[in-house]
């Protein structure tokens, strides 16, 4: 058995019950979420294979909140596009490992080279060489033009971080919201992370800035069949001026200009963010 099935044990032990009448209606309980998972998700969150660099994000990205406002479960089969390095796979992947299903989906590669290529070589590479906590989880490849996620009506969640500003400006953003709208199951969610614009700009003033207008996301969504049920402003950062010479790489964790304003920067911290939440009608 392994140390995370051991902790998990231990939490739902320790948290058998669930959620129900004679518990404060907290955010978790309002969202469905019962204090069984809201621990075991605080013990994937506090696992020692994550990165200490991945961990030191913690402040910025707000896995607990963001996971719980999006309703996010043990048993859930989820798919989460665009992946990338496994920031949100190393503890997707373990949340879900015993009673649910982690899917990353990433673009498939066009040639043995290239970011998509290094992308998939990185995130396979990363589950294989743990398989105590990885070795459940499933990477699906796709063609974002001509996107297919599954079978229809498959998935309870859907989940995309800091992905969409990348659809918007290679012209796959339709297709690929239709696809996690076929394949999420009637009732299922669509949980959409992004860069947020500045209030009032368009997205061909934000076109390779990584920045996306809030509205323009929520057109994408809505036009796809979603319906928004839910903001928050968990990943907000005030301090975002949104104006940098690199867009929003300028920022951390990136740091496009490498030592040049570094400290500015690093005091201004992550994008700030939209986190918004939809849901595909039950019919």
């Amino acid at each position: 058995m392994s140390k995370l099935q051991h902790i998990l044990i231990a939490a739902c032990a320790l948290f058998a019950f669930d959620a129900s009448a004679d518990t404060p209606p907290g955010p978790a309980h309002a969202m469905g979420v019962n204090a069984g998972a809201t621990a075991q998700l605080d013990a994937v969150i506090a696992g020692d294979w994550r990165s200490e660099k991945n961990r030191a994000r913690d402040q910025y990205r707000h896995p607990k909140q963001t996971l719980a406002f999006f309703g996010v479960k043990p048993t859930d089969t989820l798919i989460e596009i665009y992946p990338g390095g496994g920031w949100y796979t190393e503890i997707l992947a373990p949340l879900l490992r015993d009673k649910g299903r982690y899917i990353g989906a990433i673009v498939k590669p066009d040639s043995a080279e290239g970011e998509e290529a290094s992308n998939k070589k990185g995130i396979r590479a990363k589950l294989a060489a743990d398989p105590a906590h990885y070795d459940k989880a499933t990477i699906i490849e796709f063609t974002p033009k001509t996107a297919s996620l599954g079978a229809p009506n498959s998935v309870d969640v859907v989940l995309t971080f800091r992905n969409v500003h990348n659809m918007t400006d290679e012209g796959s953003a339709q297709s690929v919201f239709k696809a996690m709208y076929d394949v999420l199951k009637p009732g299922g969610t669509l949980g959409v992370e992004d860069h947020r614009a500045k209030a009032g700009t368009t997205l061909e003033q934000n076109k390779e800035k990584g920045y996306l207008p809030e509205d323009a996301v929520i057109k994408l969504a809505t036009d796809a069949g979603f319906k928004l049920v839910g903001k928050s402003e968990i990943n907000a950062n005030p301090k975002d001026t949104k104006d940098y010479p690199k867009g929003v790489w300028t920022l951390p964790p990136t740091l496009t200009l490498k030592d040049q304003d570094r400290d500015k920067y690093l005091a201004i911290g992550e994008s700030d963010r939209m986190t918004l939440k939809f849901v595909k009608p039950a019919k």
